[in-house]
């Protein structure tokens, strides 16, 4: 199975993909990882492009991560796709707790040399990723939406109840509606 799980910052796309992987025993990426070297330098185009074209070959995965610029090849690779879709109260407030908690160190699912940061274009992207990225977002998903499996999560409580809901079964019901 392929799953991609997208979203705001703080929308617990990392949480999600976490519990999941080890529920279904699946891989887990996080693209935080792999896009942002030690410094916080970002991957060259062209060597993104490249990873991701490979990483969807794989034989299964859950990718965790938005990166619009990369979306369609693994829209286009999935199986199921997550969308978190939380409120940006809840969001920015997780991204400003995050900075709290990781202060000086690296997020688990980032690159070592990559210490937890926060500054104000930041919290305004989150804080504006519903108006200003969903609408494209939900455009693509339209796109896929006859041939993929699609889970748009709206809180937290529902995160939960799914993580359950596959916990139970051993595995994600591709006719269940969550």
């Amino acid at each position: 199975m392929k799953i991609i799980i997208i979203g705001a910052n703080g929308s617990g796309k990392s949480t999600f993909a976490r519990e999941l992987g080890g529920i279904l025993n699946i891989p887990v990426h996080h693209l935080d990882y792999y896009f942002w070297k030690p410094g916080w330098q970002e991957t060259p185009p062209e060597e993104w492009n490249e990873f991701i074209s490979n990483l969807v070959q794989e034989d299964q995965w859950i990718i965790d991560g938005y990166y619009g610029r990369t979306l369609d090849i693994r829209l286009e690779a999935a199986d199921v796709i997550f969308f978190m879709d939380l409120s940006p109260w809840v969001t920015t407030y997780r991204v400003i707790k995050r900075r709290i908690q990781y202060h000086g160190k690296s997020r688990p699912d980032l690159n070592e040399g990559c210490p937890e940061s926060i500054d104000w274009p930041f919290i305004k992207y989150s804080w504006n990723f519903r108006r200003d990225k969903r609408p494209a977002v939900m455009d693509k998903l339209k796109k896929y939406s006859t041939d993929k499996k699609m889970i748009m999560v709206k809180h937290s409580k529902q995160a939960e109840s799914i993580l359950n809901e596959i916990r139970n079964n051993g595995r994600i019901d591709l006719n269940a509606v969550f």
